[in-house]
């Protein structure tokens, strides 16, 4: 590694996946292996949420580090240091709102506004990308955000395919609402184009659920709602990167983030009295342990040289 090399960047790009909450499981990522993706094709199961401004991460400062002299004798001189305690954060603006920027940032359970309580069944043959609707495709439009997932049928426990939105402690909570778990869904997408004639919705990007399972309904969105107060903490797994000038790249893996608080965002001066409005994320990293030696981790930092 040369010795004039100084990372030089200009923006940082995010990827969230879910962590299966059930299980306890992080997204796995592999800087060796997978360390030079392309920025607009990550691996699977990695989203990519686009460019993101005003990235700050902290391990804590100054006195907070949690590095502390063990002392012995009289008078006490430091003889080793130790570890007391470790904390890490995320700070950021999203620069694109979406369905995901919008759950991240809000940190906690997110609605899709349905524009109908009556949903439609999908036809055999969907995928994850192209979703078969025989004759009531000529219901939809391009451009149409929709959501596909299961009827609620009295099922507790965390809730939402593919990334978990909710979690029901008693099927009463939900007041019987066949529309719940696609209420709480992440499971959504844009149409990008309708055949007709085909009967199939072609989208914008896969659903992260992947191939529908059989039963279930697509609904339309109206839009989308946070709502502060509520004790549900979404989990994420989290990957930043930097792309060097020179054709390094720094990457920050954090297996397991919660956000720090509520909804909010910034906003900043595009041309005179018009303002752009950001997303606001903070998050928390959550401890996992590091299969290769059982090591308790926050983070991982690496470096890709040129």
């Amino acid at each position: 590694m040369s010795a004039n090399t100084t990372p030089t960047t200009r923006r940082v790009r995010a990827y969230f996946a879910p962590v299966d909450r059930a299980s306890g499981t992080p997204a796995a990522f592999d800087s060796a292996q997978n360390g030079r993706f392309a920025l607009d094709t990550p691996p699977a199961p990695w989203i990519d949420l686009g460019w993101c401004a005003n990235f700050r991460r902290s391990n804590a400062e100054g006195a907070k580090t949690g590095i502390v002299p063990l002392r012995t004798g009289a008078p006490a001189l430091a003889s080793t240091q130790v570890r007391a305690e470790a904390d890490a954060t995320v700070e950021l603006q999203f620069s694109t709102w979406g369905k995901v920027q919008l759950a991240l940032s809000c940190g906690t359970q997110q609605l899709n506004l349905l524009a109908s309580t009556t949903a439609t069944a999908l036809q055999p043959g969907s995928t994850a990308g192209s979703i078969n609707m025989g004759s009531a495709a000529s219901q939809f439009s391009s451009g149409d955000f929709i959501v596909v997932d299961a009827d609620y049928t009295g099922q507790t426990g965390f809730i939402g395919s593919g990334i978990s939105g909710a979690y029901v402690r008693d099927a009463a909570d939900a007041g019987g609402d066949i529309n719940f778990v696609r209420r709480i869904s992440l499971n959504v997408a844009r149409i990008a184009s309708v055949d007709t004639a085909g009967g199939t919705l072609q989208l914008e990007a896969p659903l992260p659920a992947g191939v529908p399972a059989t039963g279930m309904k697509l609904s339309r969105v109206a839009g989308f709602v946070d709502r502060e107060g509520s004790s549900f903490f979404q989990e994420w797994s989290a990957l930043f990167v930097m792309e060097g000038e020179q054709g390094d790249r720094i990457l920050f893996y954090y297996p397991r983030l919660q956000a720090m608080h509520g909804a909010a965002e910034t906003a900043g001066t595009l041309a005179g009295t018009l303002e752009q409005i950001r997303l606001a994320g903070a998050f928390r990293a959550l401890v996992t342990r590091d299969a290769t030696d059982g090591e308790s981790v926050l983070c991982y930092r690496s470096y890709l040289p040129a």
